[in-house]
């Protein structure tokens, strides 16, 4: 596995070593030993998560503020353009973002760490997105950063008006959001 820093560099894209023949492809899409050698991170996972959504559908920006998830992502089926949104007060990448493809057939993981924001776009007719958890979901702790916040600026790569549940159009701008220190 292969562990590259994105402009926000606690923020990982992870590529697999893929062994492919003329039956097809393996890899190992987690192994505790290797994550923490490759990162020089030391996690403990306690939840998988599934999603599927269709074209057009915009998930996030989903963070927990008291009890926060680092995550592990990765698309099973299809592809989509996933955001991290730095949500640190004190970092110097503080409200800055990073976007990358998570796709089936270039089976990237991205690893956002705790104290950001999540969300993604799907890019395809159909994605499902599955991702690791450091903490448990935690109802009372979940906030919505806005998608589309000015201040934030993501680009996201819209071919039409985004799919958001009624929780994502309520976002909250940046400067109203609860933050860590």
């Amino acid at each position: 596995m292969n562990a590259t820093p994105t402009a926000i560099p606690d923020v990982l894209i992870l590529e697999p070593d893929v062994f492919q023949d003329d039956r097809g492809a393996f890899f190992e899409s987690y192994n505790q030993r290797t994550f923490e050698t490759r990162t020089g991170l030391a996690r403990t996972f306690v939840q998988d998560n599934q999603s599927g959504s269709k074209r057009h559908v915009l998930r996030g920006l989903h963070y927990q503020f008291g009890a926060p998830q680092g995550k592990l992502i990765r698309t099973l089926a299809g592809e989509v353009f996933d955001v991290a949104v730095d949500l640190r007060r004190h970092a110097p990448t503080f409200g800055q973002w990073v976007g990358v493809n998570l796709s089936s057939s270039n089976r990237r993981q991205l690893w956002v760490p705790e104290g950001f924001a999540h969300g993604f776009l799907v890019l395809s007719d159909w994605a499902e997105v599955a991702y690791k958890a450091t903490e448990f979901y935690a109802p009372e702790c979940e906030r919505v950063l806005a998608w589309n916040d000015q201040r934030v600026g993501i680009a996201w790569p819209l071919s039409a008006d985004p799919i958001l549940a009624p929780r994502d159009q309520a976002g909250r701008l940046l400067v109203e959001c609860d933050v860590f220190p």
